[in-house]
C-alpha cells in the first residue's frame, strides 16, 4: 500500500484554517468547562443531601423523644408488638415517612421497630453514645439496609436517661433525589454549552474575516515574508497606528531618520522633533513625492492611510540623486561657458593669425600676454583672499559661469579665509547653493551683480552673499528655508526647494544660523554664521599681516576677455 499523502494526513488531523481551529478549540474548552462545572456542582450536592437527610432523621428522633408516652411506656410496660410504645412510634413513622423509628431501653433492647419480630431484641448498631446523653448523626447500615440515622437519648420526667430513640431515613430516597437532580443539571450545562458554542462560532467568523480565511501556516509564512521584505528593501517604511504613534520601523527608515527602536510607541513629534519630515509623517502636509530634509539627507516621502485609521509612510533617499542633479546643472553651465570660450578662443586665434600674417609680431606678443594675464588675474585675486583650495576653485568656476550669464561675480575686499577649515566640503555646499540661487535671481537683469563676502571672526566663519535681484518679501523670508518651497520652475532632473534648506541644516548642525535680509542695493542678502568652523591658528599665523582686511569696498573679479561681448 502506498504511504498516506500529506493532504490525507491533514484531513485526519487538525483543520488547517484559523477559523476551524479557533472554533474547535473554543467548543472543546466550553464543553470541558461545562463538564467540570457539572461535576463540581454534583460533588457538594451529594454531601448536602446526606446532611439534609441526617438532620431530618435527628429532628424526628428529637420530636419522638419529647413524647411523654414513649418514656412512660419504656418504664411501665414490657416490649411488645402491640404495646403503647410500638403504636406511638409507628404513628410518628407513618406521619413523617421515616424508614424506621426504634425506641430502646438502657440495655439496647428494642421497644419499637417496623418489623414486629425485631421487638425485644438488641439493636444492631452501637447505642453507647446516645445512652451517654449525646446526639448522633450518620450514615450507617442496619437490619433494614443503609440509611441516614439520627439518635438521641430518651429522658423521663425526672430528666433521667431511660433509653434512646433512633430514626432512619432510607438512603435510597436520598440517592433518588440526587439522580433526579442530574437531568436538570445537564440541561443547564447543555444550554450553557450551546450558548458558548454559538459565541465561539461568532468569534470564529470574525477571526475568519480578519484573517482572510488563511491557515496558521500561511499567516506564519506571510509574517516571515513581511519581515524579509521590510528589512530587505532599500526604502524606509514607517507604520503609524490610529493614534498617530509609530508602531513599526524597518532598518532603512532607522538609517534615514537617524532614530532607533526607542521611537516605537511615540508620536513623530516626540521621536523626530519639529520639521517638515515630522509634518509629512504626521499627515499635516499632504501630497505625493514630498521632498524633505533630515540631517544631511534629502528624502522623498509618501504617506498612505490604512483601513484601521493608521498610516504607512515610505521614504526614499534622494541625496545622491540631488547631488548628481546639481552637478548636472553645474556641468551644463560649464559646457555653455566652454562653448562660449571655444567661440572666443577661435576669435582670438583668428586675431593672432592676422597679426602674424601682417608681421605685427610685437602686437601679437602683447595680445597673447593680455589674454593669458586676464585668466591669471582672475584666479590670483580669488586665491589671495581665500586660501582653501576647494572654495577658491569653486569661486573661480562660478566666476566663469557668471560671466557667461552676463553677471558680475564680485569677491569683497573684506574677504579673508585661511586654510584652516574643519569641514571645507560643508562650506563648499553652503557657498555653492547661495551663489547659484543669487545667479538665478539676477540673470537677465540690468547691471546684474553678485557679491561674496567670506571672513572669519576667531574660529567663526561668516558668509554673506548679496545680489541685485528683486529681493525676497519679508513674509517669505522663513519660507525660503522650508523643504520643497521654491518660486522657480523645477529642473528636468527633479524638484527645487532643497538648496536653502540644506544651507540652514548645515549651519544649525554646527550651532550656527542662516538668515536672509535686504542688501544695500535692494536685492537679497543671505548671511550664514558657522561657529567653530576653523581650527586653532598657529602662533606664527597670528603675527602675519592681512592687508586685504584693511581695505574697504569691493572690486569685481575680472571675467575672461571677450566674455562680456559674447554674453551680449
Amino acid at each position: 500500500m502506498s504511504p498516506t499523502s500529506p493532504a490525507r494526513r491533514l484531513r485526519l488531523g487538525l483543520p488547517r484554517r484559523v477559523f476551524s481551529q479557533v472554533l474547535l478549540m473554543q467548543v472543546t474548552i466550553a464543553a470541558g468547562v461545562a463538564v467540570l462545572a457539572t461535576g463540581l456542582f454534583l460533588a457538594p450536592l451529594s454531601k448536602q443531601l446526606d446532611q439534609e437527610a441526617m438532620r431530618r432523621a435527628l429532628a424526628i428522633a428529637q420530636t419522638t423523644a419529647q413524647d411523654p408516652q414513649i418514656a412512660e411506656g419504656v418504664q411501665r410496660t414490657a416490649p411488645a408488638p402491640d404495646g403503647p410504645v410500638q403504636r406511638e412510634a409507628e404513628r410518628i413513622r407513618h406521619a413523617t415517612h421515616a424508614e424506621y423509628i426504634v425506641v430502646m431501653d438502657t440495655r439496647g433492647v428494642r421497644w419499637s421497630h417496623p418489623t414486629a419480630a425485631e421487638i425485644g431484641h438488641r439493636v444492631s448498631t452501637d447505642p453507647t453514645q446516645a445512652l451517654a446523653g449525646n446526639q448522633v448523626m450518620g450514615i450507617d447500615k442496619g437490619t433494614l439496609g443503609r440509611s441516614a440515622r439520627g439518635k438521641v437519648p430518651l429522658y423521663d420526667a425526672g430528666h433521667r436517661i431511660v433509653g434512646a430513640v433512633s430514626v432512619g431515613i432510607a438512603y435510597d430516597s436520598v440517592r433518588a433525589r440526587l439522580i433526579s437532580a442530574i437531568p436538570g443539571l445537564f440541561a443547564y450545562a447543555g444550554g450553557a454549552l450551546a450558548v458558548g458554542a454559538l459565541a465561539a462560532w461568532l468569534i470564529s467568523r470574525r477571526v475568519q474575516r480578519q484573517t482572510r480565511d488563511l491557515a496558521f501556516s500561511d499567516i506564519s509564512a506571510l509574517l516571515a515574508e513581511r519581515e524579509a521584505m521590510l528589512h530587505g528593501i532599500r526604502e524606509g517604511v514607517v507604520a503609524l497606528d490610529r493614534d498617530g504613534r509609530v508602531r513599526l520601523l524597518n532598518d532603512e527608515a532607522r538609517r534615514l531618520l537617524g532614530i532607533g527602536d526607542e521611537a516605537v510607541g511615540r508620536s513623530p513629534d516626540e521621536a523626530l522633533g519639529g520639521g517638515r519630515t515630522t509634518d509629512v509623517l504626521a499627515g499635516r502636509v499632504t501630497g505625493t513625492d514630498l521632498l524633505t530634509v533630515r540631517g544631511q539627507r534629502v528624502l522623498v516621502a509618501n504617506r498612505m492611510p490604512t483601513d484601521d485609521g493608521g498610516a504607512v509612510a515610505t521614504l526614499r533617499d534622494r541625496t545622491e540623486l540631488e547631488q548628481l542633479g546639481r552637478e548636472l546643472d553645474s556641468t551644463r553651465g560649464l559646457i555653455d561657458a566652454l562653448r562660449a570660450q571655444d567661440h572666443e578662443h577661435a576669435n582670438r586665434m583668428h586675431t593672432l593669425l592676422g597679426l602674424l600674417e601682417l608681421e605685427m609680431y610685437d602686437d601679437a606678443v602683447e595680445f597673447v600676454g593680455e589674454v593669458v594675464g586676464d585668466h591669471r588675474v582672475t584666479a590670483e585675486q580669488v586665491t589671495e583672499k581665500i586660501h582653501d583650495p576647494l572654495l577658491a576653485a569653486l569661486l573661480v568656476g562660478k566666476a566663469t559661469v557668471a560671466a557667461e550669464r552676463g553677471v558680475a561675480l564680485w569677491v569683497s575686499e573684506r574677504t579673508w579665509l585661511p586654510d584652516r577649515l574643519i569641514d571645507p566640503r560643508g562650506l563648499v555646499t553652503v557657498v555653492g547653493n547661495l551663489v547659484d540661487n543669487a545667479l538665478d535671481a539676477v540673470a537677465g537683469t540690468l547691471h546684474a551683480r553678485v557679491e561674496v563676502e567670506l571672513r572669519t571672526e576667531g574660529r567663526t566663519a561668516v558668509l554673506r552673499v548679496r545680489d541685485t535681484g528683486p529681493g525676497i518679501p519679508e513674509n517669505q523670508r522663513e519660507l525660503v528655508f522650508t523643504d520643497g518651497w521654491s518660486t522657480k520652475k523645477p529642473p528636468a532632473h527633479g524638484k527645487r526647494g532643497i538648496g536653502l534648506s540644506l544651507v540652514r541644516r548645515l549651519a544649525e548642525r554646527q550651532g550656527g544660523s542662516a538668515t536672509v535680509g535686504t542688501a544695500n542695493g535692494g536685492g537679497a542678502e543671505f548671511a550664514v554664521v558657522l561657529p567653530e568652523a576653523l581650527t586653532e591658528p598657529l602662533e606664527e599665523a597670528l603675527t602675519e599681516a592681512t592687508p586685504a582686511q584693511a581695505l574697504a569696498g569691493a572690486e569685481p573679479v575680472p571675467a575672461p576677455a571677450g566674455a562680456e561681448e559674447e554674453a551680449r
